[in-house]
């Protein structure tokens, strides 16, 4: 038994190491933005759509970055004053179009559309994953091709090549 307890002891500590190292690893850092915005504030505890801000022109292929004016219908009131705020606010007398760096992109011969996929179930999360978590954003779903056709597999959806791939001319 004494030569148990030491050994029990060890492994006690260890698992406790993997399982503290495991919680205060820190999320990926994303691409620097024009203007700090956190999701976990708006679509966390504000628990805002995502469509709020994002919206979904015909032909739905692309969700759009949300524009100055639809950042300023809340914070001409909500935090006006704060430097970030005031940064947006000169941007809209600008030109109003905030340079959002791009977190996900698929390659040009990839045809999605988040109008489809939304009318087909898939919830933005699926492929985007839990942003309302994050401060700031990072690539956190997979959107490889491997990535699609798993879901599509899960999900009956097509696997065929020219669902998503436009059909290469002989």
């Amino acid at each position: 038994m004494r030569t148990v307890a030491p050994i029990l002891a060890a492994g006690l500590y260890a698992a406790a190491l993997l399982v503290l190292g495991h919680a205060q690893q820190a999320a990926p850092a994303g691409p620097a933005q024009p203007l700090p915005f956190s999701h976990k504030i708006h679509a966390g505890t504000l628990d805002l759509p995502c469509g709020t801000c994002h919206l979904n022109p015909d032909p739905g292929k692309q969700m759009h970055y949300p524009t100055t004016s639809v950042c300023l219908q809340c914070h001409k009131v909500i935090k006006k004053d704060s430097p970030a705020i005031q940064k947006l606010a000169s941007i809209a007398q600008q030109d109003g179009k905030i340079s959002w760096v791009p977190i996900y992109q698929l390659p040009s011969y990839v045809y999605f559309s988040h109008r489809a996929h939304s009318k087909a179930g898939a919830r933005c999360l699926d492929c985007h994953g839990r942003v309302a978590l994050h401060e700031v954003l990072f690539k956190e779903g997979d959107i490889s091709m491997g990535g699609c056709i798993d879901c599509h597999m899960k999900t009956s959806a097509s696997v065929d090549c020219q669902y998503c791939h436009e059909a290469i001319e002989p």
